[in-house]
């Protein structure tokens, strides 16, 4: 069982650097609560620069962070008569949602050790969802949206990550194309830019003809045909050159 270990701490109230989204809360969810709650959570949001909408969904709560979907269940009121009902929502929601959490509310003793017992007697799967037991309903929050933050934010940087190293191979494979091109005798790194713009790759350069370089390129006729002839003729660009 995945427990949250922060039930005996209290809220910090504090913003979350770096956050912001949108939050969508379920409309029977929000008119089963004390207004207190809604208030403090719509004045928590617009702290982090949350956008709040009220929907109609199947979760408690579906928040958009960073371009993730994170979805919740919020218990914040623990029956221990009556948890068939909670679990068996958060068995039907776990297979519709990739990143699903469920946070429960269990100030007493007494209700803590009735969620562990049904826990195991719901035969729930470790991790499948993960369940943040907190004391109060703002600590239950707030934990909720730092879990979406941090989701969001670990794919901005997976995304970044992606990206550096598409523009590593970019680099590399500028590097290789200017080293190519700029062996042919007589032509330089300004050349070999214009004709990546114009032309393309070193296959496409090798095909094109002198004038098709010499309409597309600010090269001279000289430079032109000395490209032509070196692409396209083994024995001129295996042979030695003077220059």
């Amino acid at each position: 069982m995945h427990l949250s270990d922060s039930t005996t701490s209290a809220p910090s109230h504090a913003t979350l650097s770096g956050t912001g989204g949108v939050c969508l809360m379920r409309n029977v969810w929000k008119g089963e609560q004390h207004p207190y709650v809604i208030n403090f959570i719509s004045t928590f949001l617009s702290a982090n620069s949350f956008r709040l909408n009220f929907v109609p969904i199947a979760p408690d709560f579906i928040f958009n962070c960073g371009g993730l979907s994170v979805a919740f269940v919020f218990v914040t009121n623990w029956d221990c008569n009556n948890v068939s009902l909670i679990f068996s929502r958060v068995q039907k929601l776990r297979t519709q949602f990739a990143r699903f959490y469920v946070i429960i509310t269990l100030p007493a003793k007494q209700q803590m050790n009735s969620f562990i017992q049904s826990y195991f007697k719901f035969e729930m799967v470790i991790g499948k969802p993960t369940f943040v037991p907190v004391q109060d309903i703002e600590m239950g929050f707030e934990k909720m949206v730092k879990i979406a933050h941090s989701s969001g934010v670990y794919k901005q940087q997976k995304i970044g990550e992606k990206l550096k190293a598409e523009k590593k191979l970019s680099v590399q494979g500028m590097n290789f194309y200017l080293k190519v091109v700029t062996s042919i005798p007589g032509i330089d790194n300004h050349d070999a830019n214009a004709l990546s713009q114009a032309i393309g790759s070193v296959q496409a350069i090798a095909k094109a003809s002198k004038d098709q370089i010499l309409e597309n390129t600010d090269l001279s006729a000289e430079k032109a045909e000395m490209i032509s002839r070196f692409l396209r003729d083994p024995k001129f660009y295996s042979s030695p050159k003077i220059t």
